[in-house]
């Protein structure tokens, strides 16, 4: 083979050929695209104007509201209505800017949302995930069909359950307790049981196999084996199941009475409901929303990649 035929061979070689990149070509943005990017956008903007419309209020002054409710701007901008949440104004000063008058122990209230949903995130996901483990890996007579009438429970409204657990609250004597706003939802939920059943079939079996022969129980592979391993869903579903129990309304209204067991959205509610000078204080009203708010938004923003990614694991869409 010549010298020539040699170089020819090298220079159409695989090695080299994959070495050369291949030129990018820019992709020019269809019509479809461009429609579908349209088409988010107004989506977002429609998402979050509500947000921005309780912050433009909350800046607001409450008694030039009223003057011009269409602007889409801070009418006399105010932060009154953030002090009256926080309680650094007095009842003179909060009329003397439009206010009703209307006080609210912020600060009490929110220490009354944080045990509630600690306390039903905890003890729901703990529960919900014994019972997954058991509906998922361990081995029972009558297990499908026990399942299959468990997950019928989710297709009943929660409102017909809204009266029986009243009864049963009222007769255990917990009326206007905290205890009693989280005993309704302490131990589980379809939902969350059929979640994380989900994940835990998809753990190998070898895995726990493996674990039984090295003489483990069924009790220390739940606790040392499946729930390490099921961090991220046990993890998404603690955070909806958070997000959800802050949110809660009627119940903890038809349970609670005083201000020692009232949580953050009754409290929020009655506010509004005060207004014995003026209408009410909506720019202190917003305010106090938008605080609330807050902290389910930034647990919301820093667990959405984990919570998607969860979702999309378990085959729930």
């Amino acid at each position: 083979m010549t010298d020539i035929a040699t170089t020819e061979l090298e220079s159409v070689s695989p090695r080299t050929a994959e070495r050369t990149p291949a030129p990018r070509r820019r992709r020019r943005p269809t019509v479809g695209k461009v429609v579908a990017w349209a088409v988010m956008i107004v989506l977002l903007l429609i998402t979050l104007f509500p947000f921005y419309w309780m912050l433009r209020t909350a800046l607001s002054s409450n008694g030039a509201l009223y003057s011009n409710a269409t602007s889409l701007l801070p009418v006399d901008f105010s932060w009154g209505g953030f002090e009256r949440v926080f309680g650094l104004q007095t009842t003179e000063e909060a009329i003397a800017q439009g206010g009703s008058g209307a006080s609210i122990d912020f600060w009490l209230y929110l220490r009354n949302s944080v045990i509630v949903a600690t306390g039903v995130t905890a003890c729901q996901v703990f529960f919900s995930a014994m019972a997954a483990y058991a509906f998922s890996r361990l081995r029972w007579k009558g297990r499908n069909a026990v399942f299959s009438v468990f997950l019928l429970s989710l297709m009943v409204p929660a409102i017909f359950t809204l009266l029986p657990n009243f009864v049963m609250i009222r007769d255990l004597g917990l009326i206007d307790t905290l205890l009693g706003i989280m005993l309704p939802g302490l131990f589980m939920t379809p939902f969350a049981i059929f979640f994380l059943r989900q994940f835990f079939m998809n753990v190998p079996l070898e895995v726990e196999e493996a674990a039984l022969i090295d003489g483990a129980s069924k009790v220390r592979v739940f606790f040392a084996l499946i729930i390490p391993m099921s961090v991220g869903p046990i993890a998404t579903i603690s955070i909806l199941t958070y997000i959800g129990s802050w949110n809660d309304y009627f119940w903890p209204l038809m349970v609670s009475y005083t201000d020692e067991s009232r949580v953050l959205t009754v409290a929020l509610g009655n506010f509004k409901s005060q207004t014995p000078q003026t209408g009410p204080d909506w720019a202190g009203l917003m305010a106090a929303t938008l605080v609330a708010a807050l902290p389910m938004i930034a647990l919301f923003l820093a667990f959405a990649k984990r919570i998607v990614n969860s979702i999309g694991f378990s085959g729930i869409k």
